[in-house]
């Protein structure tokens, strides 16, 4: 065992005891001090967030850029912070008091039968709140990575699966298993927004082309499973609004290219039209564009 994993493993364990017997407010208060610093001591973090927001037009100068960047930081804490304390929050009887449903009918149609369904969303919102939720509905599956260290992993792991809210390895000996829980009738949840380094296909995001992960749409086009597109954003404190909208199906042409390429732009533009509207809750430290 690695000390740096060992003195990790004991500083995470405290702060999630920690969080645990905090009120939400004073939750709400570390997670804000935390961003902070983050934010304080990141120069690369921050100066990739501020030149994103510029480069997406979403502010004029460099100041108004740092005002979302640094309430952007504060939303990413506090996704961890309230993902945590959702058990002492949300129950299934009474989770729907503090949810604003946004559900298309056809959407919620979906998420009430028993087929299988793609679930794209961004690092936008709360995004492992929203998953929690849907697993109300019906059980979710959501993709996560392996982390560097195995310890705060299986601390970690042990407390984020709620409801009907599991996780499943990003790489795994067992190739087929996204394919099992569409056969299964369940909803595999894609986090769709992350640069897709040369496996992915240059579509526009904010008008720039970025390399964007093809797998919603391969495998939308390979099962037939509908992709709903949707996300979670905070509204107060551990208050959220949930919206899906129509699911999007594209019928085969026999040019697969083309017909991923059309699905992926129909995300990148519904993620897009939602970022403009809540801009300081989307994750703008990630390197989009490269």
């Amino acid at each position: 065992m690695k000390l740096t994993h060992a003195i990790e493993y004991g500083a995470a364990k405290f702060l999630l005891t920690c969080l645990d017997l905090m009120s939400l407010k004073a939750s709400y208060r570390l997670a804000d001090f935390a961003a902070g610093a983050w934010y304080a001591f990141n120069p690369s973090r921050r100066r990739t967030a501020i030149n994103n927001i510029l480069k997406c037009r979403l502010a004029v100068t460099r100041e108004e850029a740092a005002v979302i960047a640094r309430r952007s930081f504060c939303s990413f804490v506090s996704v961890m912070v309230e993902s945590l304390k959702t058990g002492q929050y949300f129950t299934e009887s009474d989770w729907r008091n503090q949810v604003e449903l946004d559900i298309s009918p056809a959407a919620m149609q979906l998420l009430e039968s028993k087929s299988g369904i793609i679930l794209v969303s961004g690092h936008f919102g709360n995004w492992e709140v929203a998953a929690q939720l849907l697993s109300y509905i019906k059980p979710v599956v959501g993709i996560t990575r392996k982390m560097n260290n195995p310890l705060v992993e299986e601390l970690v792991l042990a407390r984020k699966p709620r409801n009907n809210f599991r996780l499943t390895p990003k790489h795994d000996v067992d190739g087929g298993r996204f394919l099992k829980i569409l056969r299964n009738g369940e909803v595999l949840a894609i986090l769709s927004d992350q640069y897709a380094k040369d496996h992915g296909m240059m579509i526009d995001f904010f008008g720039i082309p970025a390399s964007t992960h093809t797998s919603p749409a391969m495998l939308h086009l390979l099962t037939k499973a509908p992709i709903l597109f949707g996300y979670c954003v905070r509204t107060g404190p551990m208050k959220f609004k949930l919206k899906a909208i129509d699911p999007i199906i594209v019928k085969p042409s026999g040019n697969r290219e083309n017909d991923t390429r059309l699905i992926l732009t129909q995300i990148n533009t519904e993620l897009e039209k939602a970022i403009r509207e809540y801009p300081e809750q989307y994750l703008w430290a990630h390197r989009r564009w490269r």
